[in-house]
């Protein structure tokens, strides 16, 4: 049984011709002691579903069920769930500990439990000794940290991050992350994590809904996600992609099936499995990473399933890759290198797109994402 489940959750706001679903028929399942992500780009309904775990917004349909109870009408304070938020909501006036220690209090907790948990979550986010210490005086970093000691103090069942790293520059975003995941894998805690940052979804996350206008499109582990986007629209958001549009040319039963591309007129073999191939003769994308692509130098194609010719249209260095844009007789393609090995821009060369690369999409040419 899932620690976490929300099932077919909706929430609409507005009225009449305004109204519009923040979140749309929305189920998922988190396990325990797992880090699940909701990623997404603003407006997805990525907050709006943390909000109604939290119990801060009440859904207009669907249930919510916690460790086997149904918790979808309980209040946030009788969730027990910890959360942090994206501007921190730290209170000015009071100091460091009297922050932290705000739902111990709030839970009439004995003094001296409440000194030694307070006590326990700082030296977790190392914060050892800024007790006394006024929020107004921390670095953003130590803000981030404060809260998120005040999050872990009480001992939650549920961790909810709302895009907790956003405020910090990029280096220390990037050290956090690493202690986060560190610490709530440490403490054996359960955490749901929102982000539009793929990077650090894929660096904090055991695994994650990809979400757009409030539905939650496929779920994966973050290496899953990356290498076998299931939509247009998901592997659109997961980074650089190459997208080509084609028809499917091979019969039902034909392993490995064939492709027409519509730029180009390449044939190109997938070894898709059934039900991944769409209909014969109607449009459909596949995709393959650049890094994935094989760039030969020379005039002459190598023989071998999915080579094309092309021309090298654009090098562009960018330190430890290269970027590679291709014109193989009319489909644009890009290529991502360690080196371009001498290749010069005009410069005819082969690109091998390996077949057990590639990805039937399942939404056709005319998703816009």
């Amino acid at each position: 049984m899932p620690f976490l489940s929300l099932r077919n959750i909706s929430k609409r706001y507005g009225a009449g011709t305004t109204e519009a679903a923040a979140v749309a028929d929305l189920s998922l399942d988190v396990e325990q002691r797992e880090i699940f992500g909701l990623l997404g780009p603003s407006g997805c309904g990525k907050t709006t579903t943390l909000r109604i775990i939290a119990g801060l917004e009440t859904p207009d349909t669907g249930t919510i069920e916690f460790d086997g109870r149904d918790i979808t009408g309980l209040s946030p304070e009788r969730r027990g769930f910890g959360m942090v938020f994206q501007n921190y909501a730290l209170f000015p006036h009071l100091n460091v500990f009297e922050n932290v220690a705000f739902g111990l209090r709030a839970r009439k907790r004995p003094k001296e439990e409440t000194m030694d948990r307070v006590a326990r979550a700082l030296a977790l986010v190392q914060l050892p000794g800024f007790e006394r210490r006024a929020v107004t005086e921390l670095s953003g970093g130590q803000q981030q940290r404060v809260a998120i000691a005040r999050a872990i103090s009480i001992e939650p069942a549920l961790l909810l991050f709302d895009e907790p790293l956003s405020n910090l520059d990029v280096a220390l975003r990037e050290e956090t992350r690493g202690e986060l995941r560190e610490l709530v894998s440490k403490l054996g805690l359960t955490a749901v994590y929102v982000t539009h940052d793929q990077e650090e979804a894929f660096a904090l996350c055991d695994r994650i809904g990809v979400m757009s206008d409030g539905r939650i499109l496929q779920t994966g582990a973050p290496r899953e996600l990356y290498e076998r986007p299931a939509l247009v629209t998901v592997a659109r958001f997961l980074g650089r992609n190459n997208l080509i549009p084609a028809r499917r040319l091979s019969s039902t039963d034909e392993r490995p099936a064939r492709f027409h591309t519509v730029e180009g007129g390449h044939t190109l073999v997938v070894p898709a499995g059934r039900g991944q191939l769409g209909p014969i003769n109607k449009n459909s994308t596949l995709s393959i990473r650049p890094e994935h692509l094989v760039i030969t130098k020379g005039q002459q194609a190598p023989a071998g399933e999915n080579v094309l010719r092309a021309v090298a249209r654009e090098i562009n260095f960018a330190g430890a890759t290269t970027s590679v844009r291709l014109d193989a007789g009319g489909l644009a393609l890009e290529a991502l290198l360690l080196g371009p090995d001498g290749l010069a821009p005009g410069e005819p060369c082969a690109v091998h797109l390996p077949p057990d690369r590639i990805n039937v999409l399942n939404e056709g040419m005319r998703d816009e994402g």
